[in-house]
């Protein structure tokens, strides 16, 4: 990998989020566009930490460093993002389900969603069914992007979708999953539009690929 992507991979692997932040502020500055070091950089190292939670060399409190590190980058990188060529005004909202707290995931999704030129609305952590079915009433999304990491919270999902259903919204909206927990299988059985087990993949999946 090369420099300065290198190095922004390490230190968001690091956890340390100023000089995390000074380095995503120092390559803009450069002119290396947002895109580029949310690809080649932040998205290679968040890349790494979810290997190495899968694979049992990180924890919880290594991943929130790195979610805490990601999330700073982010807030420098988002005005970058917002005003790239082929906007439109199709909305979509994203949230984390009901008794799950985890956002690294959620949260590349739809800056790499808004990268492609969506409004995206985050709804953030352990959002219930009902407040999924509020935003979708009042923002007319043409999807939902729903995560989950756990197994105990995955199901909520279903919720949701059954929620969506009793308000009458389900035909209007389609629903897209995914998260550590969930599989192509789980889409089929709980009626979801869509699954993906990553950002590049939920982005095509909104586009219609």
């Amino acid at each position: 990998m090369d420099e300065p992507f290198a190095a922004l991979a390490e230190t968001l692997i690091s956890g340390d989020a100023d000089r995390l932040k000074t380095l995503v502020e120092q390559a803009l500055n450069s002119g290396i566009s947002a895109r580029v070091i949310l690809e080649k950089g932040l998205f290679a190292g968040m890349d790494t930490v979810g290997r190495f939670f899968k694979d049992g060399e990180f924890f919880l409190p290594e991943v929130l460093l790195c979610a805490r590190a990601m999330n700073q980058a982010i807030a420098v990188l988002d005005p970058h993002l917002a005003d790239i060529a082929g906007a439109t005004t199709e909305r979509v909202v994203v949230g984390t389900v009901r008794g799950d707290m985890h956002d690294i995931g959620k949260t590349i999704v739809a800056i790499m969603m808004r990268g492609a030129g969506y409004q995206v609305i985050d709804l953030g952590i352990d959002v219930s069914p009902e407040k999924f079915v509020a935003a979708v009433r009042e923002h007319r999304p043409v999807a939902l992007g729903l995560s989950a990491l756990l197994t105990t919270t995955m199901l909520v999902m279903k919720e949701v979708i059954d929620a969506l259903k009793s308000a009458g919204l389900r035909d209007q909206v389609r629903v897209l999953i995914g998260g550590a927990a969930v599989t192509q299988r789980l889409a089929e059985e709980i009626g979801a539009d869509g699954y993906s087990d990553n950002a590049y993949g939920a982005v095509a999946l909104l586009k219609g690929r």
